[in-house]
């Protein structure tokens, strides 16, 4: 191969930032046969066949949302598209949360898997059903419905697919039925030998029958006990009853301790997320080990295909209800408005997550040798609103937006429907 040949491709003069391999600065990103070949500064432009010019933009590996809903179709309305969350909103990589169980695990595979352009992952449902509708009927998760043998039998004869278990840790589960799913859930995780990551805050409504005993603000301090080292306790700032903060507006302090011995925090953003209770949790020292966006039918506006209505995937009694636009990368751009840096929120979206999936030697960084899955960001200055779903805005002094990503070396504009626009102030 002649020295003019040597790259297929050069993404030049980029601020490359890939904690895992401790870079942060500007160098040119080499791809060759779909594989980054080199990270290094002022590579001879003419050794490169194409070149893309990304002076002033941000490079990264290729962003990894590891809470998605992606399951299409089979979840109903609650499972969009695994391109539209992925590739075309500049993620490389997706981890759908508990839409498939192991009843249900072999048509992820073939359908959403196999088929999308998008690496896909997933952690699989402690339940049979899985993520049927958004877990919208509270009745088909109860511990009758889960089948430990069945679902670790699963896990183990998927392991490509499967890097963990999804649960759920809430008042309206714990007024029905107690601790009992989650004792069986982390089981599940302890005997596949998978991270069991656990729902916090209100999925299901009481039953007509009360609370029956239980208080949402001993939760966490009762299910803690049954998890390991490398399980992930999601949604901390959530809005509802049962996340980080407690009723009080004080953060949890069984909260530090576990996190001491090696449990992980995902913010599993959606529609759950509250800037006022992520403010006190980060002002007390919590700061997230990984950035799930969490969206899915219910709380973004996916445009139906042609020749159907165009109307929202939604239903207003839905908990997580809302009209939003959203991405990973404006989640991001969420967590910069509390006052983490960039350089804090990065590892979340690439060499955290890539641990978080026992992949860290495949994704998450721009090694040579390894897939070229990159992420382009520009980053825009300027003065910007943001609002969760309690209403509270926060202005925000820069903005990213993905520009493209390259998924094994193949590009991939940042077209998605469900990118929001910048609102300035």
């Amino acid at each position: 191969m002649s020295v003019s040949t040597s790259f297929d491709l050069l993404l030049r003069g980029g601020r490359v930032i890939d904690p895992a391999s401790g870079v942060d600065g500007l160098k040119d990103v080499a791809i060759r046969g779909g594989k980054v070949a080199a990270v290094q500064a002022d590579i001879l432009p003419a050794s490169a066949r194409d070149i893309i010019d990304v002076s002033g933009k941000i490079v990264l590996p290729g962003l990894i949302d590891t809470h998605s809903h992606v399951y299409q179709y089979v979840t109903g309305r609650f499972g969009v598209n695994a391109d539209i969350v992925g590739v075309q909103s500049g993620v490389t990589t997706l981890v759908d949360q508990g839409g498939p169980s192991c009843m249900t695990l072999p048509g992820f595979r073939h359908f959403v898997a196999e088929k999308s352009l998008s690496r896909t992952y997933a952690f699989l449902s402690a339940y049979l059903v899985g993520g049927l509708e958004g877990h919208y009927y509270p009745n088909l998760y109860s511990p009758d419905c889960v089948d430990i043998d069945a679902t670790v039998k699963a896990a183990d004869a998927n392991r490509d697919l499967v890097r963990g278990i999804k649960a759920h840790a809430e008042i309206g589960g714990f007024a029905r039925w107690g601790i009992r799913v989650i004792e069986m859930a982390a089981e599940i995780g302890r005997r596949a030998d998978l991270p069991v990551y656990v729902h916090f805050g209100q999925l299901w409504g009481l039953p007509e029958s009360g609370a029956n005993g239980e208080d949402v603000d001993t939760i966490l301090t009762r299910v803690i006990p049954l998890l390991r080292a490398g399980d992930v306790l999601a949604h901390p700032f959530t809005r509802h009853p049962g996340g980080f903060v407690n009723r009080e507006g004080e953060v949890h302090p069984v909260i530090k301790a576990a996190l001491e011995r090696g449990l992980r925090v995902d913010v599993g953003h959606g529609s759950h997320f509250s800037y006022r209770l992520a403010r006190k949790a980060i002002a007390a020292g919590i700061v997230p080990t990984t950035l799930g966006a969490d969206i899915h039918g219910y709380n973004t506006h996916v445009p139906a295909p042609a020749g159907t209505p165009d109307e929202p995937a939604d239903d207003e009694n839905h908990p997580f209800a809302s009209h939003a636009k959203f991405s990973l990368v404006q989640a991001m751009s969420s967590m910069m408005a509390l006052g983490l840096t960039l350089e804090q929120v990065v590892p979340m979206v690439t060499s955290h997550p890539a641990e978080m999936l026992g992949l860290s030697g495949e994704i998450g960084a721009l090694r040579p040798g390894m897939d070229a899955d990159v992420t382009v960001l520009n980053e825009q200055p300027g003065r910007f609103i943001l609002r969760d779903n309690e209403k509270t805005e926060v202005i925000a002094s820069s903005l990213l937006q993905p520009v493209f990503c390259m998924r094994a070396g193949v590009r991939y504009d940042a077209t998605a429907p469900i990118l929001p626009r910048a609102e300035a102030a």
